[in-house]
């Protein structure tokens, strides 16, 4: 893949590119599993922005109208939540390696009798979404920026992946994923904002961003995340159903769970301002904390039985008595994140 390619912010109008896509995109976004407007048929699209990464492949940031519902504000600016973030493919002739990917052939317009397809399956299109991560700069309204002090290979090679939610995440060669934000909301995003913040305290628990892109138009907005793959890890309730599959104690790991919880929350107490509750919060803390902890099991000793160590923390949190075993004292929680970001990032 070359350093360098071809981009036309522009190159076609936004009202000629809905002539060729306005009837492909309304019918294929409704059955994505990220699109958020799912059994609602999509009765109006606009395109915000595009931008021509090289002859045949578009970046889009699209805005869609549900039946239904008012989209538009009262200044005629669709609102955020209702914008999505493509990579669109145009060929002549659709490759059978592509087939799964395809949208649909466009009618009319300027990609009239081109097949249009999903560009995150094709890898030279998200081969070069990683060059412009290595390279920073700008390609139009697009904004690519990388931790100067994170080294990333060229030739990396791409794969997405299948259990797509919100979002569409691509490994690179095993070493680096990318979480590409289909759903875009204003303002930098937590899953780059937060990371960040625990790189700068010290807290390794979560891996830093190693690159990071954005947009200024219509809204300054971030695009996706490049952060190191651990192509080992699982979440704690996959743990945790694995050991009772496998009639497994489970109490170390619980135990290293709830260490790397508090390291994490502790390294965002100090990342971030902090507020102390008042007595009614925390007793209404507590009591919920308490009711969970009711929910947990019966009494006596049946393989889900309550542990009785777990009957002092609810006395100890009726009393608001500090919690043993040096965990830090949760009368503080953090606040949502403020607008602050990576330094460096302000573009997204």
């Amino acid at each position: 893949m070359p350093k360098t390619a071809l981009h036309r912010p522009g190159r076609h109008a936004p009202a000629a590119l809905l002539t060729s896509l306005g009837d492909l995109l309304r019918e294929w976004l409704p059955r994505q599993r990220w699109f958020a407007g799912k059994g609602r048929p999509v009765t109006g699209l606009s395109v915000a922005s595009s931008t021509e990464l090289y002859p045949g492949c578009l970046h889009l940031l699209v805005h869609t109208e549900h039946l239904g519902r008012t989209t538009h504000s009262g200044s005629g600016t669709p609102p955020a939540d209702d914008c999505y973030q493509l990579l669109l493919g145009a060929r002549k002739v659709l490759p059978p390696r592509l087939a799964h990917a395809f949208i649909g052939r466009a009618s009319a317009g300027p990609l009239a009798d081109m097949s249009v397809y999903d560009a995150l399956h094709d890898p030279r299109a998200t081969g070069l979404l990683l060059e412009r991560l290595r390279t920073p700069g700008a390609a139009g309204p697009l904004l690519f920026e990388r931790d100067a002090r994170v080294t990333v290979p060229a030739g990396l090679a791409p794969r997405l992946l299948d259990a797509e939610q919100s979002n569409s995440s691509l490994v690179y060669g095993d070493s680096f994923i990318l979480k590409f934000f289909r759903r875009v909301q204003p303002g930098i995003n937590p899953d780059l904002e937060l990371p960040w913040a625990l790189a700068r305290q010290g807290c390794t628990r979560v891996p830093a961003p190693a690159a990071w892109f954005g947009t200024s138009q219509p809204r300054e907005a971030t695009l996706g995340v490049l952060q190191p793959f651990l192509p080992g890890a699982a979440d704690g309730w996959t743990l945790a159903l694995k050991s009772l599959a496998s009639d497994r104690e489970f109490t170390e790991e619980a135990y290293e769970l709830g260490r790397a919880t508090a390291e994490v929350h502790l390294a965002l107490a100090t990342a971030f301002p902090v507020d102390a509750p008042s007595p009614l919060q925390h007793e209404r803390l507590a009591a919920a904390m308490s009711e969970r902890l009711e929910a947990t099991g019966p009494r006596g000793d049946g393989a889900y039985a309550r542990p009785r160590c777990m009957l002092r923390f609810r006395l100890r949190l009726r009393v608001g008595a500090p919690l043993p075993g040096g965990v830090a004292d949760p009368s503080t929680s953090a606040r949502s994140p403020g607008a602050s970001g990576p330094e460096g990032a302000s573009s997204v």
